[in-house]
Formats: structure tokens, sequence, C-alpha cells
């Protein structure tokens, strides 16, 4: 059974989705083996930018979870 015949949505380039691809559905392995080479550069936070953004993300999830669940008077 031949594998499906995808476009690369990077290069354009026509390749064979095969299992056990790593990377993206619609890239290629040349393109996807690129990105995934690149290390991951994290930024370290000092203990007040932490605090900062848990107060934001704790602010962000208490207006969703009144948005979702107010009720419709």
């Amino acid at each position: 059974m031949p594998f499906p015949i995808k476009v690369c949505a990077v290069c354009s380039e026509e390749f064979e989705l095969k299992p056990d691809k790593p990377g993206f559905a619609n890239r290629c392995p040349e393109c996807s083996a690129e990105e995934s080479v690149d290390p991951v550069t994290k930024r370290h936070m000092d203990a007040d930018e932490r605090k900062n953004e848990s107060e934001a993300n704790a602010a962000r999830r208490q207006a969703m979870r009144e948005l979702l669940y107010r009720k419709e008077s």
C-alpha cells in the first residue's frame, strides 16, 4: 500500500507521508529536521517575573471562568 503524497508547506516539495515520521504532517522530513535540530532557548526569569506571570495567568483564568459560567439574566 503506497503512502499518501503530500506537499510541504515550507518548501512546496512533494513527499511521502510515512508513519512515525518526525515533525509535522504538512512538512517534508528535511524541513521538519531543521526545526527539531535547533536547541530551544528558554529565557530564565527571576522571582518577580515569575510572580507577575503567575498573577496574570490567574487573572486570565478568572476572566475565562466568569465568561464561561456567567448566568444569562
